[in-house]
């Protein structure tokens, strides 16, 4: 579960590393996000080997969606995973990802609905 002022990873190309979440959106104090949920961010680190082609800048504030957390997550058949990692995926305004990469496994669980784009841009689903 991610909460505000947690320090998460990027898993896209977008040039950002390390973003912090500002605030959790979707409801009156809600304190927790899950999978799925989109959070507003704030970058704090650049990758190094992008900082000059980079798409985002150090200290700029973006809408993101939780692609990993490291809390369990339970399947419908009974079944549960977890990942290694609590990491995100960099969003606009119009809800369109930031990135054309997503590094890393996607959960199969955002393959539907408003997140169908960042299935297509995925290497590998879980």
């Amino acid at each position: 579960m991610i909460q505000q002022q947690t320090l998460l990873k990027v898993s896209d190309n977008s040039g950002a590393k390390i973003v912090r979440c500002i605030k959790v959106l979707g409801g009156f104090k809600k304190k927790f996000a899950r999978l799925g949920d989109i959070i507003i961010v704030s970058i704090i680190t650049l990758r190094n080997k992008s900082k000059l082609t980079s798409k985002v800048k150090k200290g700029d504030v973006y809408k993101a969606v939780i692609l990993r957390t490291k809390s369990n997550q339970t399947k419908k058949d009974g079944s549960s995973f977890s990942f290694q990692t609590n990491s995100v995926s960099l969003i606009n305004k119009q809800g369109k990802p930031v990135a054309t990469r997503i590094i890393g496994p996607f959960p199969a669980k955002l393959r539907k609905g408003k997140f169908a784009k960042f299935a297509n841009i995925s290497s590998k689903t879980i």
